[in-house]
């Protein structure tokens, strides 16, 4: 069985930077899932500095759902897989929702969320097929002020419950807190 550790914290942090270094402890043969669109200038900047620190030799897969269809295949000869980041991964699956989330009811939002949730399990199913060990990156939003419209409140909401169903199947789990990473789990 693969092993899961999972790497969150608030932003800038330093989780990718953390979860880069700690890929790099098991070989150089890594699989870089990135789960981000670049759908603006912004974006697609933060994604080119993205690539600008891992190394050439890392396949990039860019991808943020059906992770059994796509991944099985791409895993044979790899010492690690680094995904980041699941916050991004649990926002465009919200997003391509064709919904008006500013009149969402909750039983709306919780359909979006058995769908987030169903996506997760797919992962976290390839992730206990593997014999390597899996890197995932998420985001902890739920430490800060309450958002104030439907949509943030649900992708806090569905991000803060997607981490938990990840961190109560990882083997270790680190928060980063200004750099320094501890280790919760």
């Amino acid at each position: 069985m693969g092993k899961l550790i999972l790497v969150t914290g608030g932003a800038r942090s330093g989780k990718s930077t953390f979860a880069e270094n700690l890929v790099r402890s098991f070989g150089e043969n890594i699989l870089y899932i990135a789960t981000a669109i670049a759908f603006d200038e912004e974006m697609q900047e933060r994604v080119r500095l993205h690539r600008l620190q891992r190394p050439e030799a890392w396949e990039t897969l860019e991808a943020f759902r059906d992770f059994g269809k796509s991944l099985p295949e791409l895993l044979n000869g790899r010492d690690a897989v680094l995904l980041d980041c699941i916050t991004n991964m649990v926002s465009n699956i919200m997003l391509q929702k064709d919904m008006e989330w500013e009149n969402m009811t909750t039983a709306d939002i919780s359909g979006v969320e058995r769908d987030v949730s169903a996506q997760t399990s797919e992962l976290l199913s390839v992730i206990k097929r593997a014999e390597i060990p899996f890197v995932l990156v998420t985001n902890e939003l739920g430490m800060g002020v309450v958002p104030s419209t439907v949509l943030g409140r649900a992708v806090r909401d569905i991000a803060g419950r997607t981490n938990q169903q990840l961190a109560r199947e990882a083997d270790e789990v680190y928060l980063l807190v200004s750099g320094i990473p501890v280790r919760i789990k």
